[in-house]
């Protein structure tokens, strides 16, 4: 399968004034709208590290797939520290499967007081710390995009000791099948010492999408030297799954923060597609301009009538990733195969 990105519309996707926009899933209702789950925190916090206090899921809504996206609620709300989840929701992936809507997600929390403008919040502040070694996964349910949302009471995937997942989990990407089991591939990071490692890409086994989930395999999917990515997105093909994910260094594709793809028969053994470049950071757009964007992440695909139509990103206008970007928001780009 071979990706053609079309001219992307550039008023199309989703954006909020005054919030940094991250993530981005979309799925079609019963009567023809298109809605988009994605993430948002003000932008008087940091880009980066700052979704890990303050980020919360919000929907948006289209009448077609391009958009523009209209936001109409907060979905995950902050809840309070005593929840799993109660001080950060982020990562969103909407599957609907037999007239319910899963969403699953990132949360997280932290027993410190919120972050106020102009306090120096950062990478080293113990919210941060904290609430970053408190990412797990979990899902939410409803009869609608429209709700009501019932969370579940803990994660469904948490940190196992001794094992590569040990400081946590997050990055959700599930593969619903007919029957409801679920095929999960997540990020992970382990313990060292009293830091994490690096990112590794590990995979889990549930009977039913409300679980339980058991991981698979003896290690991460994709041994971090030698498969560098971030932000899989994972569907079911006729000889078993296909993947689009971040290529983190750009040894995979060919291009630095590029989309790779690749292909598995079981979900844990995978081999590069021939052609393994899915998507690149140059965009062009509808009105025949070019952009070399700072980010393309966080990759969603919609199906319609059993085959892939249109590529969601999280992206910025950065010259060095997010870490110089002014904007973010979530793109659509239209794809012919």
């Amino acid at each position: 399968m071979n990706f053609k990105m079309l001219p992307a519309p550039k008023s199309g996707g989703f954006r909020m004034e005054g919030y940094w926009v991250w993530c981005g899933s979309v799925v079609k209702d019963e009567e023809g709208r298109f809605h988009m789950f994605a993430s948002r925190w003000p932008k008087w916090l940091p880009m980066h590290p700052g979704w890990i206090v303050a980020s919360e899921i919000v929907r948006a809504v289209a009448d077609t797939p391009e958009g523009p996206y209209r936001f109409q609620e907060v979905v995950l709300p902050a809840r309070g520290a005593e929840y799993w989840d109660g001080r950060s929701t982020h990562n969103p992936h909407i599957v609907k499967h037999q007239g319910r809507y899963l969403l699953f997600y990132m949360g997280s929390t932290h027993p410190f007081p919120d972050p106020a403008a102009g306090d120096g919040y950062g990478f080293q502040d113990p919210r941060c710390i904290v609430g970053r070694a408190n990412k797990r996964i979990g899902l939410a349910i409803a009869p609608s995009p429209l709700g009501p949302w019932t969370r579940m009471e803990q994660p469904i995937l948490s940190t196992r000791p001794g094992h590569y997942d040990s400081y946590l989990t997050s990055n959700p990407a599930p593969c619903v099948r007919e029957d409801g089991s679920v095929l999960l591939i997540y990020k992970a990071r382990k313990y060292e010492g009293n830091d994490f490692g690096r990112m590794m890409v590990g995979a889990a086994e549930a009977p039913f999408y409300t679980g339980p989930y058991r991981v698979i395999g003896d290690g991460p999917v994709f041994p971090p030297d030698t498969f560098h990515m971030e932000d899989p997105f994972i569907w079911k093909t006729a000889d078993g799954y296909a993947l689009i994910a971040k290529d983190m260094d750009g040894d995979l594709c060919g291009e630095k923060y590029g989309g790779v793809l690749a292909y598995s028969a079981d979900g844990l053994n995978w081999r590069l597609g021939p052609e393994p470049l899915a998507y690149s950071r140059l965009v062009t757009w509808d009105d025949g301009s070019q952009t070399r964007l700072g980010n393309m992440e966080r990759p969603f695909l919609l199906f319609q009538d059993g085959r892939p139509t249109h590529l969601f990103a999280a992206v910025s206008d950065g010259k060095n990733g997010f870490r110089d970007a002014s904007q973010t928001w979530n793109q659509v780009f239209m794809i012919a195969l």
